[in-house]
């Protein structure tokens, strides 16, 4: 295999290097990436919901002390 030095090789070889990591990722399965999917979005959820439970209570904690 000869070396091209030039943008043309390097693009090439670059592109060559990434299919074969690719072929290296162990992909999930359908059932994988729909429960890690529904874990993400659950905890989103709670977080989103703590969050704004704390902004409430300091909402209210605190405005009558700053006005």
């Amino acid at each position: 295999m000869s070396k091209k030095t030039g943008l043309g090789g390097r693009v090439a070889r670059f592109f060559r290097q990434v299919r074969a990591e690719l072929k290296k990722v162990n992909w999930p399965t359908k059932e994988e990436l729909t429960k890690n999917t529904a874990v993400v979005v659950v905890t989103i959820v709670i977080l989103t919901a703590f969050i704004a439970l704390i902004d409430l209570i300091l909402g209210s904690v605190l405005t009558p002390i700053i006005l």
